[in-house]
């Protein structure tokens, strides 16, 4: 994702909120400090379909965002 970013490309990582912290240190350390993050709640592991349908319907609305932003 990084060196698409790096490369002028939308990119985005979507990673739990658990996790957030070590995605923005990870992005900063490989030169993408501006890479987008796309947040859900932790965990995934053990949740019925319907909650991981929840979660992804936060990440669809993010990304959404971003692409707004992108094009304006």
């Amino acid at each position: 994702m990084v060196e698409l970013r790096k490369r002028g490309l939308l990119t985005a990582v979507i990673c739990s909120d658990t996790f957030r912290h070590l995605a923005q240190s990870q992005a900063r350390v490989f030169g993408a400090p501006d890479l987008p993050l796309i947040t859900i709640q932790h965990p995934l592991g053990g949740l019925s379909l319907d909650a991981v349908g929840g979660r992804a319907g936060s990440a669809i609305g993010q990304t959404v965002d971003l692409i707004r932003d992108y094009i304006r």
